[in-house]
């Protein structure tokens, strides 16, 4: 699973787990180590790289190759991709973030998502099935990824006999697209302001620009760069930690750009459905883990966290004492 040093990131190799029927899978010797693995990644670390080949090359590079074209889009056709939800639209030249842009699809899974994108930013129609088939190409492996992972969680607990990976947070993908531009030399380098993930957890995909830091519990902030071309990072999200009742860490991140290089990357976020009530699982709370939660509505999380005052909190910690849930 990688050193155990605090600056190394384990690092899991999901890509023979995969395909076919993961049930076949479940409960094999391999299986029960993949558990273990994922267990301790997300409670010491709140990440670790997933090497996951499943994913072709060619499908990787037409993907960034259409991303590039979308960030190429003028200004005010990009600022059409409109969602009132926090983090689900276009967003871009920010005071806090001058050198980050992104676009963001919710339910990116659902063909109509897909064509409601094409349409917001005036993709010609006749390239609709063509945009369609690359972006479901690079999404629908890395739902069954996430499925996977969320399995191995489930597992690792002992819930596997009353839920699964579907059932434990019923959730949906929002695709976040992003640029970061290389910065000039006396511009702010902060590509994206350190942070716990909202989201249930997420799934990153860099092209290998070298940005993502990550928050060690001792405080260290430390740097990940990809061991291979087949490499995403997997990130245990506020939601998760507090269904865990604690016991997954929410790792906080951020995006520091150096060189002259700009980067793309993608991140797939798994967001609980409307209504979702996240509430500590009864099994995981005990003499030794108390309840630290209340349970509570994830929209009205995610949408607290989204305000100013949330955002100028200093850690999710706060945000959950504003919303009322601690």
């Amino acid at each position: 699973m990688g050193s155990a040093c605090e600056n190394q990131i384990p690092t899991i190799d999901l890509s023979q787990s995969s395909g076919g029927d993961r049930d076949k899978v479940r409960g094999s010797p391999e299986w029960e180590k993949l558990c273990k693995k994922v267990k301790e990644a997300c409670e010491n670390y709140g990440c670790f790289e997933v090497v996951y080949h499943n994913i072709s090359m060619q499908v990787r590079d037409e993907f960034f190759s259409l991303m590039k074209q979308f960030f190429m889009l003028p200004l005010e056709t990009k600022r059409k991709n409109c969602n009132p939800k926090p983090y689900h639209s276009y967003a871009g030249l920010s005071p806090l973030a001058p050198i980050y842009e992104g676009f963001g699809i919710e339910d990116v899974s659902n063909f109509d998502s897909l064509k409601g994108f094409a349409e917001q930013l005036s993709w010609p129609l006749d390239d609709l099935d063509n945009l369609c088939k690359i972006l479901s190409s690079m999404v629908k492996p890395l739902d069954e990824l996430h499925r996977m992972i969320m399995m191995l969680i489930v597992d690792s607990y002992g819930l596997g006999e009353k839920m699964d990976s579907d059932s434990a947070i019923p959730s949906k993908t929002l695709l976040r697209m992003m640029k970061y531009r290389a910065p000039l030399p006396d511009e702010n380098a902060t590509g994206l302001f350190a942070h716990t993930d909202k989201p249930l957890c997420t799934l990153l995909y860099e092209d290998h620009v070298s940005a993502l830091q990550l928050e060690t519990k001792r405080g260290r902030w430390i740097t990940f760069s990809p061991s291979s071309p087949s490499s995403y990072f997997f990130i245990v999200g506020d939601p998760l930690m507090a269904w865990s009742n604690g016991r997954l860490h929410a790792v906080k991140h951020r995006v520091i750009m150096k060189g002259d290089k700009d980067r793309y990357s993608i991140g797939a976020f798994r967001v609980p459905i409307e209504g979702s009530t996240i509430k500590p699982q009864q099994s995981l709370i005990d003499e030794s883990h108390p309840q630290i939660l209340k349970e509570f509505n994830y929209m009205d999380f995610f949408n607290f966290s989204a305000t100013p005052e949330a955002m100028a909190m200093d850690s999710a910690k706060q945000v959950f004492a504003f919303a009322g849930i601690n």
